[in-house]
This record gives C-alpha cells, sequence and structure tokens, in this order.
C-alpha cells in the first residue's frame, strides 16, 4: 500500500534537494508529491511505497516528518471531470476525502478518513 509522508521543511534553499537525494539514495522512488508555504515552513507531501523506509531517510538527514499514513494512488483518465467523478464516488459512499495530489503516470493520491471504503466505492 501506498504511503503518505507529511514533512515540515525549512523555509531556505537545499531543502526539496536535500529531500530528493536523501530518498534517491535510499533507492526510494518519490510517487508523487505536493508543497505549500505554511507559517514560514514548507508543508511537503510525498507519496511512496516504503513509508518506513522513506521516514528513516528523511531523518537521517535532518528533516521532520510529522506524520506517515496510508493513501490510495488510484489511475486516473486525464480529461474534464475526472477528479469530481472519483471524488462524487467517494462522497456518496459516505467517506470523507481530506488529501488529494497528483501522482506520476495520471494517478491520484487520496487520502480519507476510511480508507477501505473509499477503495470499496471505487470498486
Amino acid at each position: 500500500m501506498a504511503m503518505d509522508l507529511t514533512v515540515i521543511l525549512q523555509d531556505r534553499p537545499g531543502t526539496l534537494a536535500d529531500v530528493g537525494e536523501a530518498l534517491g539514495k535510499a533507492g526510494i522512488n518519490i510517487d508523487g508529491l505536493c508543497g505549500s508555504p505554511c507559517e514560514g515552513k514548507g508543508v511537503l507531501h510525498i507519496a511512496v511505497e516504503d513509508g518506513e523506509g522513506a521516514k528513516a531517510a528523511l531523518e537521517a538527514v535532518g528533516q521532520t516528518v510529522q506524520e506517515l499514513r496510508d493513501v490510495l494512488v488510484i489511475d486516473i483518465d486525464d480529461k474534464p471531470g475526472e477528479f469530481g467523478r472519483i471524488c462524487r464516488q467517494i462522497a456518496d459512499a459516505g467517506v470523507n476525502v481530506n488529501l488529494s495530489y497528483v501522482a506520476t503516470r495520471t494517478r491520484m493520491v487520496l487520502g480519507a478518513d476510511d480508507l477501505d471504503k473509499a477503495r470499496a466505492a471505487l470498486g
């Protein structure tokens, strides 16, 4: 199962490079990521298959991993309305999506309050 790491970055040049290099040296592929500034820091979400390995690699180079959690990484069609269709299926199952971002190879990362129900809703 895919894992999402929430990494809190210092606001300085090179922190993204540090993350990429640490994961690369550990042999961990980044399946998706997104980031944004927040109160003078950066908040980075990274989707990987080896969450524990990624966490260890990042912490070894001084990065702060705030959270590690299971997520869905699903294939999507690259066309208008696809995101809404998928989110509607999950919502109609009574599941709250609380994280989403684009992954590599036309995929989407989703975090939800009930991953099993979300997965079942998508068939």
